[in-house]
């Protein structure tokens, strides 16, 4: 039952995603590709990861990383920042048109979280707040870093 349970939560806030992607940006120019939306999604998850750590978390090799990287620092969505501690590195940075995308998304689950606080005690929140850190600490070891803060 809590596996459905998840599982429902975790589709309903993508297809809410993806009907929000749908309707403002498929008429516009260099639009991602489902595989571009997950590697944004890895990237800006990591913060401002260098090739190879993109690379390392997707499990894919350094050229196929940097394939994938280009296509989206020619689309506008990832600009690539030079290392200030050495110079040969350089960090993957989302743009501020990548940034109104992911907002989306960030939005509605800020919308969620008001109506949890509406229809939930402040001791269930608490309770569900200590939950979700439980779960993401502990319980997912197979994603060592933690997420970075949104902006």
């Amino acid at each position: 039952m809590l596996s459905k349970s998840m599982n429902d939560l975790y589709s309903a806030m993508r297809v809410y995603f993806y009907m929000q992607i749908y309707s403002k940006f498929e008429t516009k120019e260099a639009t991602l590709t489902a595989v571009e939306s997950f590697s944004m999604e890895c990237i800006k998850y990591l913060g401002e990861p260098t090739v190879s750590e993109f690379a390392h978390l997707m499990g894919i090799s350094s050229p196929n990383a940097a394939y994938k990287v280009n296509s989206l620092v020619k689309k506008g969505y990832i600009e690539k920042k030079q290392s200030e501690n050495d110079k040969r590195e350089y960090h993957l940075c989302p743009t501020e048109k990548y940034m109104k995308y992911y907002r989306i998304s960030q939005e509605y689950i800020n919308t969620v979280v008001d109506r949890c606080m509406k229809r939930f005690s402040e001791k269930e929140i608490e309770n569900l707040d200590s939950m979700f850190q439980i779960i993401r600490s502990e319980l997912m070891p197979e994603i060592s870093q933690q997420p970075q803060e949104v902006q």
